[in-house]
């Protein structure tokens, strides 16, 4: 009993520690913008009138509807780089000369700043919803597709040769080790095109939108509510933290498997 609760101690220890420098900024930023220190309260409001904003914005609804019409749009992007982007990747990953071929472009692509090429997006598809979900697919897609890649390239050559001596084809192979090997590398490239999804529907939002979260923001920026402006870029921080730390914990629950595997051959 006494070994348990020295455990829970530890860990509540722990916990806290881990949560002590975001209070800690907080703190200073109230008494910072309260006492007018190094900061003009009008540019940067004390962090409680912030969370009353907040808030009053979820109260009334506001806060909801922008939120969903924003999540909505990250959503369909999202999904539609993961339709193109694991396979794509398995396939580059997989066959020397399709990577060969296709690498230079794919190089070309990789390298553009996803925000540079809006102005693009927004001139063949229009301000409409498609060029705003096309941005998000462009930014989401690159991530996922380069993890695959990786995945597939980094599976130990000892399974495949072992595989290959047993007369296994190479569908089969394909399908029994190196898909599953190439998994871990693959979600953790889905986790980081989650958070840079969430992330660019804000600024997809800036252009020729009339609604979602990105469009609250930059409504309040431009009619100088500071407030409001901050409110909102917090509940964008929490998104894109929240929906990180899920899928860390997804990805850990998942495959489990590879750290046992990493403690067993290490012993």
């Amino acid at each position: 009993m006494k070994k348990i609760l020295k455990l829970i101690s530890k860990n509540i220890l722990k916990t806290i520690y881990g949560w002590m420098a975001i209070f800690v900024f907080f703190a200073l930023w109230e008494i910072a913008s309260r006492l007018n220190l190094l900061v003009n309260p009008l540019f940067l409001p004390p962090f409680t009138k912030i969370v009353k904003v907040l808030w009053g914005t979820m109260v009334s609804g506001a806060l909801w509807k922008h939120l969903f019409i924003s999540l909505q749009r990250s959503l369909f992007g999202f999904s539609a780089a993961l339709a193109f982007a694991i396979p794509l990747g398995l396939a580059v990953g997989w066959f020397k000369g399709f990577e060969n071929f296709l690498n230079p472009l794919l190089q070309v692509f990789r390298n553009t700043p996803t925000l540079a090429l809006l102005p693009v997006f927004v001139m063949l598809f229009g301000i409409g919803e498609t060029s705003k979900i096309v941005v998000i697919f462009w930014g989401s897609f690159w991530g996922v597709l380069l993890n695959s890649i990786a995945g597939v390239k980094n599976v130990d050559p000892q399974l495949i040769r072992a595989s290959r001596s047993m007369g296994t084809s190479s569908i089969r192979l394909f399908l029994t080790v190196i898909l599953p090997a190439s998994l871990p590398s693959i979600f953790t490239g889905i986790r980081l095109a989650a958070t840079s999804s969430v992330l660019i529907v804000t600024a997809a939002e800036m252009v020729g939108a009339s609604k979602g979260l990105g469009y609250q923001l930059y409504f309040y920026q431009s009619n100088y509510k500071f407030t409001e402006m901050y409110a909102y870029i917090f509940v964008m921080s929490i998104i894109g933290v929240t929906l990180n730390f899920v899928l860390e914990k997804i990805e850990k629950n998942s495959f489990r498997w590879r750290d046992e595997a990493g403690t067993s051959a290490n012993k």
